[in-house]
C-alpha cells in the first residue's frame, strides 16, 4: 500500500494526490490553498515574484512543480510573517518605504529571509545585494530595497 504524498505549507499538512503531476507550485498555492501572497510574475524565473521557502531554501515556485516538494516544509509569504525574522523583514520594508506597488515585494521579503536563515547578518551589504539579483522591482529604483535589507540585516545581529 502507498501512501499520498503530502506536503506542509506553513505548518499544515496538504495532501498532494488530487493535484495533477503538471501543476506548478504556484498554482497550487495561490489557486488550490488560496494563498495569494505569492505572485506570478514572468512565468519564467526571470523575477522573483514567485519566491517561496522550501525547507528555508529560496525558490521560484513557477519553476517547481508541485509533486516535487513532496515530503518538504514550504513557507509563503503568509507564514513568514509570524516568524520572527520575516516580522523583522517585513518592518524593514515598511519602515524604509521599500514598495511602491508592492508586487514584488512577497518575493523580494522570502529571498532575504532565505539569505538571513543561511547566514545570518555575516557578509557584506554587497554580497546580500547580489544575491538579490534575481529579484526584479519595475517601480523603486531599489535605493529603499537596499536600505530595507541593511535595516534587515541589523535586526537580526
Amino acid at each position: 500500500m502507498t501512501t499520498a504524498p503530502f506536503f506542509t505549507v506553513n505548518g499544515t499538512s496538504v495532501d498532494l494526490s488530487p493535484v495533477p503531476g503538471s501543476e506548478r507550485l504556484l498554482d497550487t498555492l495561490r489557486w488550490r490553498l488560496g494563498l495569494k501572497g505569492t505572485k506570478e510574475g514572468c512565468r519564467t524565473g526571470d523575477c522573483g515574484a514567485c519566491t517561496v521557502l522550501v525547507d528555508r531554501a529560496s525558490v521560484l515556485s513557477c519553476l517547481t512543480l508541485a509533486h516535487e516538494v513532496a515530503g518538504s516544509e514550504v513557507t509563503t509569504i503568509e507564514g513568514l510573517a509570524a516568524e520572527d525574522v520575516g516580522a523583522r523583514i517585513v518592518q524593514s520594508f515598511a519602515d524604509e518605504g521599500a514598495s511602491q506597488c508592492g508586487y514584488c515585494t512577497p518575493g523580494f521579503v522570502m529571498a532575504l529571509a532565505s539569505l538571513l536563515h543561511e547566514r545570518g547578518a555575516a557578509g557584506d551589504l554587497a554580497e546580500f545585494e547580489e544575491d538579490l539579483q534575481g529579484n526584479l522591482c519595475r517601480c523603486t529604483g531599489y535605493v529603499s530595497i537596499r536600505r530595507a535589507s541593511q535595516r534587515a540585516r541589523e535586526a537580526v545581529r
